[in-house]
C-alpha cells in the first residue's frame, strides 16, 4: 500500500499533463467542429468540397501520424517551416483532428432537424443566422450528446498518445517507473486515473442527456 501511495504524486503530474491536453482540445475542436460543419453543408459548393477533403483527410490518417508529421516534417515543409514545441504540437494535432469528428457529428445534428422548421422560420421572417441559433443548433445539442460523449472520452484514452513526443502524461509516467522497479503496478494505477477521468466523463454527459431528454417531452 505504502508503495502505490508513493507513485500518486508523479501520476498526478502526469495527470495534469493528461487534462491539459484533453482541456485544450476540447475547447479549440469543438467550436472549430461546429464552424467546419456549417460549412460543409453549405450551399457554396467550393467551400463545402475543401472542407469535405479536409475532414476525410483527418479521419483517414492515424492521429499519432499527424502528431508526429506536425512535431518532425513541418518544420521542413516548403513556405511554412514552423517549428513548434512538443506540447503545442500535440494540441494543434489534437484539436485538427477531433474538430473534423466533431464536424461529422454536428453535421448529422443539424441535417436531422425537420426541414420543414427552416421553412418555418423563414415565414416568421429569421435569416439563416438567427435559425441556426434560435431554432437548429438548441435541437442539435440534445441529438448529439450521446456521440459527443463517445468522442469526449475516446479523447480522455487518445491523450496517452502524446508520450511518442516524450511528454510526461500519465502513460509515460507509468512506463518510466515500471522500467525503474520492474513491477507492473504502475499500470494498474495509471488505468486507475483513466478509469476515474472516464467516469467523471460518463456521469456528467448522462447528466446532460437527461437534462435535454426533459426538455424534448
Amino acid at each position: 500500500m505504502d508503495y502505490v501511495l508513493s507513485l500518486l504524486p508523479p501520476m498526478v503530474d502526469g495527470a495534469r499533463v493528461t487534462l491539459t491536453l484533453f482541456a485544450i482540445t476540447l475547447a479549440l475542436s469543438v467550436p472549430l467542429g461546429l464552424v467546419l460543419a456549417l460549412l460543409r453543408i453549405s450551399a457554396w459548393k467550393p467551400v463545402s468540397t475543401l472542407v469535405n477533403g479536409y475532414i476525410w483527410l483527418m479521419r483517414g490518417t492515424p492521429l499519432m501520424l499527424q502528431m508526429l508529421f506536425i512535431y518532425f516534417a513541418l518544420p521542413f515543409v516548403p513556405y511554412v517551416g514552423i517549428r513548434l514545441p512538443d506540447f503545442p504540437a500535440a494540441v494543434v494535432a489534437f484539436a485538427l483532428n477531433y474538430a473534423a469528428y466533431f464536424a461529422e457529428i454536428f453535421r448529422a445534428g443539424i441535417q436531422s432537424v425537420e426541414r420543414g422548421q427552416y421553412e418555418a422560420s423563414k415565414t416568421l421572417g429569421l435569416n439563416y443566422f438567427q435559425t441556426m441559433r434560435r431554432i437548429v443548433l438548441p435541437q442539435m445539442i440534445g441529438r448529439v450528446l450521446p456521440p459527443v460523449s463517445n468522442e469526449t472520452i475516446t479523447l480522455v484514452k487518445d491523450t496517452s498518445l502524446i508520450y511518442v513526443l516524450a511528454l510526461n502524461d500519465i502513460l509515460r509516467t507509468a512506463r518510466s517507473i515500471v522500467q525503474r522497479d520492474f513491477t507492473t503496478t504502475p499500470f494498474l494505477v495509471a488505468a486507475l486515473f483513466y478509469l476515474v477521468m472516464t467516469l467523471v466523463l460518463t456521469w456528467m454527459f448522462q447528466r446532460l442527456e437527461k437534462r435535454y431528454a426533459r426538455y424534448d417531452q
